[in-house]
């Protein structure tokens, strides 16, 4: 069997494969089975969704009176929090994120010469905020644009190789997209399409894209040849496939219906999403390790918030049916609600900084970040606009 065979049968297979035990998995046996419980496939109320949304902004808030830096993990928390933001109209939460935006005079890690789509990320939430401006004031996207701008016309513009990641599509591909949609210049948008291309077809010999699955490898070194789970089967990590999915979202959200590569970003989001609901935890969540339920196993928030995020921007898109994956995505929300989100609004079992299942283990109720409580509030708003 080969290995792309072998991951068709991973993935068939996830959804009803025992799962293995660990030690920090028995630990929250008790949470795991309250959740199997609680996470039903029946939406819950836009005021709920709402308050449990804005219970995980607030706890992070109050916990971080600064702000932090602009780098990718912290700029995804402000993405987020600017997204409920334009929901509730909460005054507070926009006053944190224009704090952060002037502490770092709208400005990207890495300056304006940087290609790296991590430094990019930041671009998101100053886009926000130039957006909400009654008077739009152009120094707050000057960075970004300019950035992107030596990228495009003039700082080796026929370089295309520089998201060779696939965590690298939800960094700057929204960018690239809204810059040119606001600028009136498709040069963005199809600068961003050759990077995005390379790194779905092209990086490591096949691309990052499993075409069979539908799921994506984080980096070629997870290609077929290449790292394998303990027992031998493919590793797709979870919240890589979620920072995928969470770029063709906004891409999609930015771009007119009929734009040029707006159909491949909808096939291949709506192919990702019917592979990922294939492998759906009974209690919602999605394990590290989408290619092997064995690896790892316990829920995991960030690659599930990120899962919720697209399901309902598909669903209310009209690109998936209603009745088959709105209750994945109710399941996986009430999952985090019931188990991960606790009462004082700290958000739990969120894997930390890292490019694959082993990274910052174990993922406990007690372990958080400020990018897995950016893709939660995201899953919310996005739930919120289906729910009555």
């Amino acid at each position: 069997m080969n290995r792309r065979q072998l991951l068709l049968r991973a993935t068939a297979l996830a959804a009803t494969a025992p799962l293995a035990t660990a030690p920090h998995a028995l630990a929250a046996a008790a949470d795991r089975a309250a959740a199997r419980a609680c996470a039903s496939p029946q939406l819950p109320s836009r005021a709920r969704i709402v308050e449990a949304a804005r219970r995980a902004a607030d706890h992070w808030i109050a916990a971080h009176t600064d702000p932090g830096d602009n780098k990718w993990a912290r700029a995804t928390f402000f993405s987020g929090l600017l997204t409920l933001y334009r929901l509730t109209g909460e005054a507070r939460h926009l006053r944190y994120a224009r704090s952060w935006a002037e502490k770092h005079g709208y400005g990207l890690n890495g300056g304006v010469t940087t290609r790296h789509a991590d430094d990019h990320n930041a671009g998101q939430a100053y886009l926000d905020l130039y957006a909400l401006d009654g008077a739009p004031d152009p120094a707050k996207i000057a960075a970004i644009e300019e950035s992107l701008h030596r990228m495009v016309y003039t700082d080796r513009p026929d370089k295309d190789d520089d998201w060779w990641w696939d965590d690298a599509l939800h960094m700057a591909l929204p960018p690239f997209v809204r810059l040119g949609e606001l600028r009136g210049d498709r040069g963005y948008a199809e600068k961003g399409h050759r990077l995005y291309t390379h790194t779905k077809s092209v990086q490591g010999g096949p691309g990052l894209h499993d075409t069979a699955s539908g799921l994506w490898y984080r980096d070629d070194r997870f290609l077929p040849g290449g790292i394998v789970s303990p027992s031998g089967r493919p590793v797709l990590w979870s919240r890589g496939n979620g920072w995928v999915t969470g770029a063709h979202v906004k891409a999609l959200k930015a771009l007119p219906g009929s734009a040029p590569h707006a159909d491949e970003y909808r096939a291949t989001l709506t192919r990702l999403l019917a592979a990922v609901r294939a492998v759906q935890r009974g209690d919602g969540f999605w394990n590290v390790n989408l290619g092997d339920p064995a690896h790892l196993p316990g829920p995991e928030t960030s690659g599930t918030a990120f899962f919720t995020y697209g399901t309902a921007y598909a669903v209310r898109a009209g690109l998936l049916p209603r009745a088959e994956y709105l209750p994945v995505a109710a399941r996986a929300w009430n999952g985090m609600v019931a188990t991960a989100l606790h009462s004082d609004g700290f958000l739990g079992y969120v894997q930390g900084v890292g490019d694959r299942p082993e990274s910052s283990q174990p993922v406990t109720r007690d372990t958080t970040s400020d990018f897995g409580v950016g893709a939660f509030l995201l899953a919310g708003t996005e739930l919120a606009a289906l729910a009555s």
